[in-house]
């Protein structure tokens, strides 16, 4: 059956999904010059590791109040109509940085209560793209489509915070905030421009009570409860990105180039990881390759907090994408093959709610603990962390390692309705 199996890049034939796919690079490139831009912005204005950490707080906290209800919008409503509403919504965000920053009224406060606005925006957003995918892909090259999810996603990773580095030592933040902005503009088009049109799924539970049918779900299945709770644990102890001015000034004597660079490596190790996995055909035991994934993860964030060598550091940053990525593609293939299409919107929020959740509560445990006992001990204790939490993960939840993945097409397919 194995060799059945199509190759991910297969999913890009679907010419709906390509566009958005590509629309989707564009937008994940603007996306990460802004957090580029805000965290360089904020360490200017204040120089305090502590109030970077508060850019965390400021996306967590929208996540946490408003991340399952953004589920229930996806599930109740046309995905494609509201996930354009939800990226013009963004686009206002990335506008109201730059009106304020060109009049020079911007300050830290401003800062972090847009920084909350985009989380909510987003909390609503990423769960309904995910949910999306499903309906304008064939089951068949759905696992293919998440592994292409990623590449898009960290192929912006590298494109922004790159050239984020490079233009705001050149020409400021402005440039970047104005960027994001038209990016979201791209995937708003890119949808309106779709042929397809997904059904509006059939739920007919409203409010908490459809909130409580997919936590009931995700409770009744310990593979996905499990994976979710590992990516936000070691999400947690592991993401550190709000301290790479800190690392680029003080650690690495550079500027905003040595932090593009730095916040560019884990996105250039995150693309290869991604290639070789929209490359290959999966291996069957998914499961168990979350688990090495992150473990690798863990080993590259203590590696990367013990050095003060600049090569050194990017290479071990560029281990921790690429580990990152390989695991993102096994948790993706999972979650889409276990969750009924009417509730994919649900599950998608909440594992929205741990997978951003934990670097977002992360980057503030990161800016508390820097400004407590510095900044390359912080990320070498956190990366200790990401190796605990696997490790307990695997002897308490055993049925992830024994995950295998088609081991039954019949139930696959029970699993998962396609929605047209």
């Amino acid at each position: 059956m194995s060799s059945s199996r199509p190759r991910s890049y297969n999913a890009l034939r679907h010419r709906d999904y390509r566009v958005l796919w590509l629309a989707e690079i564009a937008s994940m490139s603007g996306s990460q010059m802004m957090r580029v831009a805000i965290a360089w912005q904020i360490f200017e204005l204040t120089r305090n590791p502590l109030n970077l950490g508060y850019l965390g707080l400021a996306r967590f906290v929208p996540l946490v109040l408003f991340g399952l209800w953004g589920g229930v919008i996806a599930d109740r409503g046309d995905r494609r109509r509201t996930l354009m509403v939800a990226q013009l919504l963004l686009m206002l965000t990335s506008l109201a940085l730059v009106g304020l920053t060109v009049t020079g009224t911007i300050t830290a406060p401003a800062i972090y209560l847009l920084t909350a606005l985009s989380a909510t925006f987003g909390a609503v957003a990423n769960p309904t793209r995910q949910s999306l995918i499903p309906a304008i892909v064939p089951l068949r090259d759905l696992p293919g489509a998440m592994a292409m999810n990623g590449l898009a996603f960290q192929v912006g990773g590298v494109l922004g915070p790159a050239l984020g580095g490079i233009l705001i030592g050149l020409f400021g933040v402005v440039p970047l905030y104005v960027f994001d902005a038209v990016t979201f503009l791209l995937v708003a088009i890119a949808l309106a421009t779709m042929r397809s049109r997904p059904v509006i799924p059939d739920s007919l539970s409203r409010g908490m009570q459809a909130v409580k049918e997919g936590l009931r779900f995700l409770w009744a299945t310990p593979i996905l409860l499990g994976i979710m709770v590992l990516d936000f644990v070691a999400t947690f102890f592991g993401f550190n990105s709000v301290l790479m001015p800190i690392f680029a000034d003080e650690v690495l004597g550079g500027g905003p180039q040595t932090l593009g660079l730095l916040l560019a490596a884990p996105a250039i190790g995150a693309v290869v990881g991604s290639t070789v996995m929209a490359g290959i055909r999966l291996p069957d035991r998914a499961g168990r390759g979350v688990l090495l994934a992150i473990a690798v993860y863990g080993v590259c964030i203590l590696g990367f907090g013990l050095s003060t060598v600049l090569v050194v550091s990017l290479l071990f940053l560029a281990g921790s994408g690429a580990a990152d990525a390989v695991s993102m593609a096994f948790r993706h293939t999972i979650r889409n093959e276990v969750t009924p299409s009417d509730l994919r919107g649900r599950i998608a929020a909440a594992y929205s709610t741990f997978a951003i959740g934990g670097p977002q509560l992360g980057e503030f445990e990161a800016g508390v603990l820097a400004a407590l006992i510095g900044a390359p001990m912080a990320v070498a204790v956190g990366g200790v962390g990401v190796l605990a939490s696997v490790a307990t993960v695997w002897l308490k939840v055993p049925t992830i390692a024994r995950y295998s993945t088609w081991k039954d097409e019949t139930l696959l397919e029970a699993a998962i309705e396609p929605e047209k």
